[in-house]
């Protein structure tokens, strides 16, 4: 790909020297996890969305869990020690994170947050995030992923 065309998440793992390869899928507005993943012929475990939150510190924290699953805001709350846990809404997404809905990387956002990955990351061999715009996804290791945004793993679904 070439060099105008990384997004700030390529960037960051290419100056960390984390390998992962780009995978691309026609869109011109927001889809959601389920559909990029059959988009990308991908099972839905290792596709994962990135959702962001504000606590009552006032801090954003972000957190990524398989597409087909749901946040439990209770569990996430407990994860970052936070007493409860707010949605960022849609129109806002922009100002905190410098991406759009349906292109929100957990890598390379405007200022680090605090993120937290769905323990299920943690037995599988590859994860499939956010590119950083719509139409792109990026394919790394959990472990890879963890390291470029000095997250945690942690159990954040509802059941």
């Amino acid at each position: 790909m070439a060099k105008d065309n990384k997004t700030n998440a390529m960037r960051m793992l290419d100056k960390l020297k984390i390998p992962y390869t780009s995978h691309t899928y026609e869109c011109e507005n927001f889809v959601d996890g389920v559909q990029i993943a059959e988009l990308l012929g991908e099972d839905t475990a290792l596709t994962f969305k990135t959702l962001v939150t504000i606590g009552k510190s006032g801090k954003y924290f972000v957190f990524c869990l398989p597409v087909d699953h749901e946040m439990d805001l209770k569990k996430c709350a407990r994860a970052v020690g936070e007493k409860a846990l707010t949605p960022v809404h849609v129109k806002d997404i922009l100002a905190v994170t410098g991406y759009i809905r349906g292109g929100c990387s957990p890598l390379g956002m405007k200022k680090p947050y605090r993120t937290v990955i769905h323990e299920s990351a943690r037995g599988l061999e590859r994860i499939i995030v956010s590119g950083g715009k719509l139409g792109l996804q990026l394919e790394l290791t959990p472990d890879d992923l963890i390291k470029a945004c000095s997250g945690e793993f942690a159990d954040i679904a509802a059941e």
